[in-house]
C-alpha cells in the first residue's frame, strides 16, 4: 500500500510516499480503508520532534517509532478482529489511528465511531483531533456552563471552529480571537462577538470572561489572567513557540502551580481520545449544531505541502489529506 513515511525527524522534506506493507489487525482491532486523514499541530510536532518533549514521551529518541505520519482518519471498515463486534466489514467510520497518511490503517476499535450520516469522509476526517480537544478543553476541563461569557483563542483554527460551535451549543456567550482575514469565519460559526487582535487588546481590562480556551500558544499566563474574572478558569490547549526543549508546553507545565496562588483556575489540557467523544460530537453533528470547517484539501502525495501549508498558520479550519474516494 501506498504511505508518507519518515525515517528521521526533520521538516516535511523528511516525508516520503513510498510502498508499505499493509498492516494487520489485532483481537481488538479494526483495519480501516482510508478515504481522508485530517492534518493537526500534532503533526508536525511528532514529524519534526520537536519540542525534545515530545521525545522524552516516548515517541522515539533518535528517530521516530511509528514511521507512517496522520492521526485523524475517516474511511471504511474492510476487517476486524476476532474479538470486535461493535463493527463489521463496510461500516463507514471516523476516529483516531497511529499512521493515518496511508492507504490502510490499523487501530483499536475503541478509537473509532460510526461517521456522521450528514458528513463525507473529508468533512469526518476534519473532526476527530481537533472536536475531542474542543470538547475536552470546554465541557471536562472547563466546565463550561450556559450563559458563561466564553473567550476562544485561536478561533479559527481547527480546534477553535470546533470550539466555538461546541460553547454556542453549550449555550455560552462566545467571543472568537483570530485575525482580521478570518473574523468573517468566525462570525458565520456563530460567535457573538469576533476581536481582531492586530487591532483590539481583549485583555485590555474592559471586559472579563468565566471561560477561556486557549488554542493559540503563546500569550504569557500573566496576560490571559486579566482577560478573566476573579474565578474564572483558564485553558490552555497545545504549545507552540518556545524553546526547544519544552515549547510552548512550559505553560501547561506551569499553570496548575500557578493556580495554587490564586482563585482563578489555570489548566494546561492533555485530551483524551474517547469513543464516547466521538459519538457525542456525533450526535451534535447530526443535529446540526456542528460543522467542521475545511480551508484545503490535498492529496496523499502532496501531504508534505499540507503540512507546510499548517505551519504557515493561515488556514482558516482545518486541512485534510484525501486518501481515496
Amino acid at each position: 500500500m501506498k504511505a508518507i513515511v519518515q525515517d528521521k525527524y526533520g521538516s516535511a522534506d523528511v516525508l516520503e510516499l513510498r510502498d508499505v506493507e499493509k498492516p494487520q489487525p489485532g483481537a481488538d482491532d479494526l483495519l480501516i480503508r482510508v478515504h481522508a486523514a485530517g492534518v493537526d499541530p500534532g503533526v508536525w510536532h511528532l514529524m519534526t520532534g520537536l519540542p525534545y518533549l515530545v521525545r522524552v514521551m516516548g515517541f522515539g529518541f533518535r528517530k521516530p517509532k511509528m514511521g507512517v505520519r496522520g492521526t485523524d482518519v475517516a474511511g471504511s471498515v474492510e476487517a476486524t478482529g476476532r474479538n470486535v463486534i461493535q463493527f463489521k466489514e463496510g461500516d463507514q467510520v471516523y476516529g483516531t489511528c497511529d499512521g493515518s497518511f496511508a492507504e490502510h490503517a490499523c487501530a483499536k476499535a475503541e478509537r473509532f465511531a460510526l461517521k456522521p450520516s450528514n458528513l463525507s469522509f473529508e468533512q469526518a476526517a476534519a473532526v476527530p483531533v481537533s472536536g475531542m480537544t474542543a470538547l475536552n478543553g470546554l465541557r471536562d476541563a472547563g466546565k463550561i456552563q450556559s450563559g458563561q461569557k466564553v473567550l476562544i483563542i485561536g478561533a479559527a483554527g481547527g480546534v477553535g471552529t470546533h470550539a466555538v460551535q461546541l460553547a454556542k451549543a453549550f449555550g455560552a456567550v462566545v467571543t472568537g480571537v483570530c485575525s482580521t482575514s478570518k473574523a468573517d469565519l468566525v462570525r458565520a460559526i456563530g460567535a457573538d462577538e469576533v476581536i481582531d487582535y492586530t487591532r483590539e487588546d481583549f485583555a485590555d481590562g474592559t471586559r472579563r470572561f468565566d471561560l477561556i480556551l486557549d488554542t493559540a500558544g503563546r500569550r504569557p499566563l500573566s496576560y490571559l489572567r486579566r482577560a478573566l474574572t476573579p474565578q474564572g478558569t483558564l485553558v490552555i490547549v497545545g504549545g507552540e513557540g518556545g524553546d526547544r526543549w519544552l515549547g510552548g508546553f512550559q505553560r501547561q507545565i506551569f499553570a496548575p502551580l500557578r493556580s495554587l496562588s490564586t482563585k482563578q483556575k489555570l489548566l494546561g489540557l492533555i485530551s483524551k481520545e474517547r469513543q464516547q467523544d466521538l459519538l457525542t460530537l456525533k450526535d451534535l453533528i447530526e443535529a446540526g449544531k456542528l460543522t467542521p470547517v475545511i480551508d484545503r484539501n490535498f492529496p496523499l502525495k502532496e501531504a508534505p505541502q499540507a503540512i507546510r501549508y499548517l505551519e504557515q498558520g493561515q488556514a482558516r479550519g482545518k486541512v485534510v489529506v484525501t486518501v481515496s474516494n
